[in-house]
């Protein structure tokens, strides 16, 4: 067969497939990304029939949709409420990170692999997957709540550290020199500098710049300044997804508008992709030998996510049902995770296999506790508040009315 022809089929089976995944999930008000994942591992490497003349394809597709997923997330806020989020929650930060970075620490360190791994493992454990979380919000119609912020807060703080944390991995990976890695470093702080700078000082100029009353041409642009800009930021070793967040921070008003309307379906069939890509590449046979290591981190996790968004939303005067939504939101883990996993592998190679366990399992975890968490906490609410209220007294026998002769 053609190689043309076996890629159109492949496509056209796999988009046909997720259309079908999506309307079960729909009817059955389910999040469409687990199952996205599985039959991806049904159909990937090792799986029941791999598909190979689309491959490279889908890998393509898989990092726009990741791309599409924070553009359309940064559309959501403007510049100045990401430098007051920032302002506001890096206290939850700093928890963020010393309750989820440890346990991976911890494990690379008890499974005997050495401070290399431990480092590689604390970057797996503690970054939330922002493209899933993302897509998570959109599906139960969250965007709108007034936690979602503090979500974002958490997500944009883990984002940037990003910027700081991949260069040093990087030069840890290399064996590169102290000067060496501060120069990376002190790119890559420089590149999310001057992009927030100009968010900020000269977002109205962008918008007007990147304006349009043609949607075709609105679309064409904005896409293709939020390819350029996630490329280079790649290149510069600052993360794609951080360099699209940042464009869509950047745009404003009826140009953040028009282009959200104009990108969602794009957004919805390329995320759709990239989980199925995520599901392709893992290999169903190396699973079973990392399964217990990876099954005792994610619930470890889990549960240190979920008190890291608790203590976000609580110092945000968020109500308790509105933390148990924040927590349960911020436990999935996804691109990054496996990005970290994928800079290590050379070096130590049983890293691959148990961060996909890991991911996998909380990648499917994450959308049901995002989904439970609310009712669960409702229950709790209830019954607290029937434990502790006071008994009320008995009403007092109404006194007879007077009556008239």
């Amino acid at each position: 067969m053609h190689a043309t022809t076996a890629l159109l089929i492949e496509l056209g089976a796999i988009i046909l497939a997720l259309g079908i995944i999506g309307r079960f999930a729909e009817r059955i008000g389910f999040s469409p990304i687990p199952l996205y994942l599985l039959a991806g591992l049904a159909f990937g490497h090792g799986g029941l029939l791999p598909l190979a003349a689309s491959e490279e394809f889908v890998a393509t597709g898989a990092e726009i949709g990741v791309i599409l997923l924070l553009l359309l997330l940064g559309l959501e806020y403007t510049a100045s409420e990401l430098v007051t989020n920032l302002k506001t929650q890096y206290p939850s930060g700093i928890v963020d990170f010393v309750l989820n970075a440890l346990p991976g620490a911890v494990a690379g360190l008890l499974l005997g692999w050495g401070p290399v791994a431990a480092v590689v493992l604390a970057g797996v454990t503690w970054i939330s997957s922002s493209g899933v979380i993302a897509k998570v919000l959109g599906d139960l119609g969250r965007l709108g709540n007034r936690e979602t912020p503090v979500i974002l807060g958490v997500l944009v703080i883990e984002d940037l550290a990003m910027a700081v944390y991949l260069p040093i991995l990087s030069a840890i990976l290399a064996g590169l020199t102290l000067s060496g890695a501060s120069l990376t470093l002190l790119i890559s702080l420089g590149t999310v500098g001057i992009v927030l700078y100009l968010a900020l000082r000269h977002g109205r100029i962008i918008s007007r710049a990147v304006s349009s009353e043609n949607p075709e041409m609105l679309l064409l642009v904005v896409l293709g300044l939020t390819l350029l800009v996630a490329g280079v930021a790649q290149e510069l070793q600052v993360s794609a997804a951080v360099g699209a967040f940042l464009v869509g921070i950047a745009l404003s008003g009826e140009v953040a508008e028009g282009a959200r309307n104009l990108l969602t379906p794009l957004r919805d069939l390329f995320a759709a992709v990239f989980f199925v890509f995520f599901g392709l590449n893992t290999d169903p046979a190396a699973i079973p030998a990392v399964l217990i290591p990876a099954l005792i981190l994610a619930v470890v996790t889990t549960a240190t996510k979920i008190a890291t968004g608790w203590y976000a939303a609580r110092r945000a005067d968020i109500r308790p049902a509105g933390r148990w939504r924040v927590g349960g939101t911020l436990v999935a883990r996804g691109e990054f995770s496996i990005v970290i996993a994928g800079l290590a592998v050379a070096v130590e190679p049983r890293i691959g296999p148990l961060a996909t366990a890991y991911v996998l399992i909380l990648v499917i975890l994450g959308p049901l506790t995002a989904r439970f968490t609310d009712p669960i906490a409702a229950r709790v609410t209830r019954r607290r508040t029937r434990v502790t209220r006071p008994s009320e007294p008995a009403p007092e026998p109404a006194e007879a009315a007077p009556t008239q002769g």
